[in-house]
């Protein structure tokens, strides 16, 4: 019996037909720096007029992925904004340190290669690219049959940037009587969403296209909402002069978790919980699970998707830098104190 590779379950022209959909596309976000094209075995990037900017210039990379959120996208048969949440997610991982990222690499992998979702994902990426002046150099999808099961996608990215050895920011001069400015997210972002989908559709009851009185949108929109990506405005306060001692990105683990991983053992953070507005998604999930704050602090942003720790004489030049961006909500959440290195949540 004669067998082929599509009987096994892999679709090698409908992967050809995916790469031709996205090759200009993913071209479209190239830099001068980019020295080859989509197909190569390897991205050749010219690092020369890139770091000659930089007296000791420092590689940053990271990894990161979508989550569940996937599975949201799937049941509304819309993947266009996954690609726009990725590079948001990455970027800001790195700009936290300081960094400006320069290239990006996707993972698109399924159960079955589907040439428009491919296409759909990354149209996103690619106008998150664009935004951000960032290069998407290269990817790789795989069809993975029995490894994936029907229908289900996983997005996967690695963003890598640069800075300035003596400009990194780590969090270690973070002091006692530092303020923190939290920057407003556009709902859960990437993070949270097994316990999300729980609580609106096993709990809830609720499909993606219901509408609730808190949305002014249906409850999958909602769930949608792109993630926001900090990088520009942050990298402009920096340009300006704007002295900032850590921040952190809010990603899986809230406010909680996330928040201690650049504070030095001997300060704590205390955030005022009510310092800035809440958003309905977060009410209507603490409602239907009747949520605890220490569960939805570490599992959800609760609305700040990115802390900024830095000297009270420079939040003023901060904001400033901040309000020439349209979307960046700033709101000054709480202070550092001497401490064991926690979150500590307040009322007041």
């Amino acid at each position: 019996m004669k067998i082929d590779y599509e009987q096994a379950g892999v679709n090698i022209e409908a992967g050809n037909e995916a790469v031709e959909r996205i090759k200009e596309k993913v071209r479209s976000t190239f830099s001068s720096n980019v020295l080859t094209g989509l197909g190569s075995f390897g991205a050749l990037v010219d690092l020369k007029p890139i770091v000659e900017k930089y007296d000791h210039p420092v590689l940053v990379q990271s990894i990161d992925g979508v989550g569940t959120k996937t599975i949201v996208a799937q049941m509304m048969g819309k993947f266009d904004t996954l690609g726009i949440d990725l590079l948001s997610a990455t970027c800001n991982d790195i700009v936290v340190l300081g960094a400006k990222p320069f290239t990006f690499l996707d993972y698109i992998a399924n159960e079955k290669l589907n040439p428009d979702v491919v296409d759909q994902l990354v149209t996103g990426m690619v106008k998150a690219c664009c935004d951000n002046e960032v290069s998407l150099v290269g990817g790789e999808t795989a069809e993975m049959p029995n490894v994936y099961l029907p229908g289900e996608h996983d997005l996967v990215g690695i963003i890598t940037g640069v800075v300035e050895k003596d400009k990194a920011i780590t969090g270690e001069a973070i002091q006692a009587g530092d303020k923190i400015v939290g920057l407003a997210s556009s709902g859960l972002h990437t993070n949270g969403f097994s316990l999300a989908r729980k609580l609106f559709f096993d709990l809830g009851g609720y499909t993606v296209t219901d509408e609730l009185p808190e949305f002014d949108q249906s409850v999958g929109e909602t769930l949608m909402a792109p993630h926001i990506n900090y990088t520009m405005p942050i990298l402009a306060a920096l340009d300006a002069g704007v002295k900032v001692n850590g921040m952190a990105h809010i990603t899986g683990g809230g406010l909680l978790e996330n928040v201690p991983r650049i504070l030095p053992k001997n300060v704590s953070a205390v955030i005022n919980k009510n310092s800035w507005p809440s958003l309905p998604v977060f009410d209507v999930m603490c409602r239907i699970g009747d949520l605890v704050d220490t569960e939805a602090y570490r599992t959800f942003n609760m609305g700040i998707g990115l802390t900024i720790v830095l000297p009270e004489d420079q939040v003023a030049a901060l904001k400033k830098a901040l309000s020439a961006f349209d979307g960046i909500d700033a709101y000054d959440i709480g202070e550092i104190v001497s401490g064991d290195g926690n979150v500590v949540l307040t009322s007041e």
